[in-house]
């Protein structure tokens, strides 16, 4: 689990962890925020795979030729962010619904 913390790049996995703790906090204190904190995390997971891509985008076009393994590693590390900023966003979805259960009882 680790290894995907580093590879996904630690700046964007951090603040998506950070977005993580969020809406575990907004679900005890502030609830009516949860789904924004995990639309927040979405946000930056797919902020964190474009960029990731315009940084692959741009090796390869100095490098000219590219091998399509170096190509499909380049996408599946580019994903990692984006998958890390969906399950927290439907962790909040999730909180969300269990929080409207605790309104309605």
């Amino acid at each position: 689990m680790l290894n995907l913390f580093y590879e996904g790049g630690t700046l964007f996995m951090t603040i998506l962890t950070v977005l993580l703790l969020a809406v575990i906090v907004c679900f005890v204190k502030f609830p009516e925020w949860i789904k924004d904190m995990g639309i927040l995390a979405l946000s930056f997971g797919i902020l964190g795979q474009i960029i990731g891509l315009y940084s692959a985008f741009k090796g390869i076009e100095q490098m000219g030729q590219v091998s399509q393994e170096m190509m499909a590693g380049g996408l599946k590390v580019s994903s990692i962010t984006t998958m890390y900023g969906l399950l927290i966003y439907i962790i909040s979805v999730i909180l969300s619904l269990i929080n409207k259960q605790k309104l309605i009882k």
